[in-house]
């Protein structure tokens, strides 16, 4: 395709503002790609995700030929997209402007015009999609206000899709069987979200076999689904279980029952994948915010550490030939695809994200047990120094030794960053995952609170230059903690919070609400006193330091209208406080919107953070 004088001017402008931009913009600017997904039928064609316009979109990668095309372009970008088996069609979720709420559309993989995948259903949330090796066969899980979780599988020569599942609890599509005549679906049934079990059905809907492992009616653990095994007639399951107190591994044969445990001796949480061929498992262990891989033989039960440099691996995944795939990155140096055969996989052009800071690994004593955070300062820099407590989302998520490129940003304006793995993180034992129930957002706090009183202690962060910062449940723990514990802080930035918990559950997606019930026990009218001790409208009038809260207007996680309840309470007393609402859902996938947001928090912490002490 030739280019104009004016669209060779623009990218020359684009790129010389880029390269001139502070070293915290250009880690935002510098072109990125994701781990490339391929096609099981049709290994030389690949699908990943780029932010080559300055928007994340889909772009189909022939390896064959080197080819490289955008498949998506919208304003506010898009990152779902799955390759059918064949390799023929690129299926990709279209909502509107980041609300989650939408249809699947496909595109040819060659190039052409984008067509309803499923034209008998109508918009919902999503809750996973498993595509066919015919080319014709999708099972759709969705997921709306009204109807719950439903499950769709549309079969060659049918005109309409045709409901095989349906429950008001939360429930999704895990995985298709290699020959197409089985379906695994997760569901939560038994009313705890936090736990998953699974069924598997023929396409018809008619069940074949259930694993639940909750407890005399309770489901303290979960089994989730990894996938069936790669040979068509293998009725094998690859599934993760939390028997032993963390996530591992088996492998559950559908027709006859057998459950084959895979006892690895790794210490930490361990996902899995197949092999293409089915004889082998790609392993990914993670432990103390570090992930490394491994093959595990099946017949042999041998398991061989595949060497990755220090930090974490993102994702894996190992092609047909044998060599594994991964993205790695470490909290110093930005994320690469890299392959076992060696070298880089992708390599986007352009300019070269600046590298940042190591993390140093903390461990401190808390109410619950040893509290992992990960601290990053200035290279040289003595303290005490203004220090950023940046808390992440989830719950149940965890911070990693990998690239953050918000992070970074305060550490190149002279802030300590600290990162704590609170209670309801994953990577430390199912324990300390599950230990958040009924006090939600206190328990996260007391351990956030005892990795405070060490970085003050130890000489780390001036104690009246403290920051309160971050994103949808980190943002939600910012309000919080700005609340109930209002002489810790100087300073509150809360990106996409909740910020009033009951008009938050009423008004969120329905698989949330979900998660909510199990989290408290019941919902607002069941359990109110629980969800008024944990919603920061409750001690928004305790609130001293200035807050600046972002917020996106089609959000369906963190809604807008409980934001403004909070909002107007701080403006009807006068608190320093401001706003900053943006035309996207739960975060942005523009690239000078996200500069945008991160430029306003460094901006309202110069004008509001206290000076130093001379």
């Amino acid at each position: 395709m030739s280019e104009t004088g004016a669209e060779k001017a623009t990218q020359a402008s684009g790129v010389a503002r880029a390269e001139s931009a502070p070293d915290w913009e250009k880690r935002f600017r510098a072109p990125r790609v994701s781990l490339p997904d391929w096609a099981e039928d049709a290994p030389q064609r690949s699908l990943f995700v780029s932010n080559a316009t300055g928007t994340y979109e889909l772009y189909a990668w022939d390896r064959t030929t080197g080819a490289q095309r955008q498949v998506t372009d919208r304003p506010n970008g898009t990152t779902d997209g799955v390759l059918s088996p064949d390799g023929a069609w690129i299926w990709w979720f279209s909502d509107t402007d980041g609300d989650e709420f939408g249809t699947w559309l496909r595109q040819p993989f060659e190039g052409g015009a984008d067509e309803p995948a499923v034209p008998g259903l109508a918009a919902s949330y999503p809750a996973g999609l498993a595509l066919g090796r015919d080319g014709a066969t999708a099972v759709v899980g969705r997921s709306t206000d009204e109807d719950g979780s439903t499950i769709h599988v549309v079969r060659p020569g049918t005109e309409e899709p045709v409901e095989i599942y349906r429950h008001r609890e939360s429930a999704g599509v895990g995985d298709l069987s290699h020959d197409g005549s089985l379906i695994a679906v997760e569901h939560t049934e038994h009313g705890d979200a936090m736990h998953s079990a699974i069924r598997v059905v023929r396409l018809d809907g008619s069940p074949v076999a259930e694993l639940d492992d909750s407890k005399g009616g309770t489901a303290d653990l979960g089994v989730e689904v990894l996938g069936f095994a790669p040979v068509d007639g293998d009725a094998r399951l690859l599934v993760g279980h939390q028997r032993r107190g963390r996530w591992e591994p088996m492998v559950w044969d559908v027709a006859s029952g057998e459950e084959s445990d895979l006892v690895l001796g790794l210490p930490g949480d361990v996902s899995a994948e197949w092999y293409p061929d089915g004889s082998a498992l790609l392993i990914a262990h993670g432990f103390e915010a570090r992930e490394e891989l491994f093959r595990y033989d099946l017949a042999s039960r041998e398991l061989v550490r595949i060497e990755t440099p220090a930090g974490s691996v993102s994702g894996a995944t190992a092609r047909p030939d044998g060599t594994v795939e991964y993205m790695w990155s470490s909290a110093a140096e930005p994320p690469v695809v890299r392959s076992t055969a060696g070298g880089v996989v992708l390599d986007p052009p352009g300019m070269k994200a600046p590298r940042s800071v190591p993390v140093e690994d903390v461990w401190v004593e808390g109410p619950g047990g040893r509290i992992h955070a990960l601290v990053q300062r200035p290279e040289g820099a003595s303290g005490p120094l203004p220090t950023v407590f940046e808390v992440h989302g989830g719950p149940t998520w965890h911070d990693s030794d990998s690239f953050a490129a918000g992070p970074a940003a305060w550490v190149d304006h002279g802030y300590a960053v600290v990162r704590v793995n609170y209670r309801g993180s994953t990577g430390y034992g199912r324990a300390w995952t599950d230990a958040l129930k009924h006090r939600v957002g206190l328990i996260e706090l007391e351990d956030i609170t005892a990795v405070r009183e060490w970085a003050v202690s130890s000489g780390l962060a001036d104690p009246d230059r403290l920051i309160l910062a971050g994103g949808s449940w980190g943002g939600y723990l910012t309000l919080l903690g700005l609340g109930t514990r209002p002489q810790d802080w100087a300073l509150g930035l809360a990106a996409v919070p909740v910020a009033d918990y009951v008009t938050a559950y009423h008004d969120e997606m329905e698989a949330l609400k979900a998660m909510d019930r199990t989290l408290f026990g019941g919902a607002p009218e069941d359990v109110p006193e629980r969800f008024t001790a944990s919603s920061p409208l409750t001690y928004v009038d305790e609130v001293k330091a200035p807050v600046y809260i972002s917020a996106g207007v089609n959000d369906p996680r963190c809604p807008i209208r409980q934001i403004d309840n909070y909002v107007n309470r701080l403006a009807a007393r006068g608190a320093v406080h401001e706003v900053y609402r943006y035309d996207a859902g739960h975060g942005s996938l523009v690239v000078d919107e996200r500069i945008k947001q991160v430029a306003l928090e460094l901006d309202f912490a110069s004008r509001h953070l206290p000076p130093a002490a001379s």
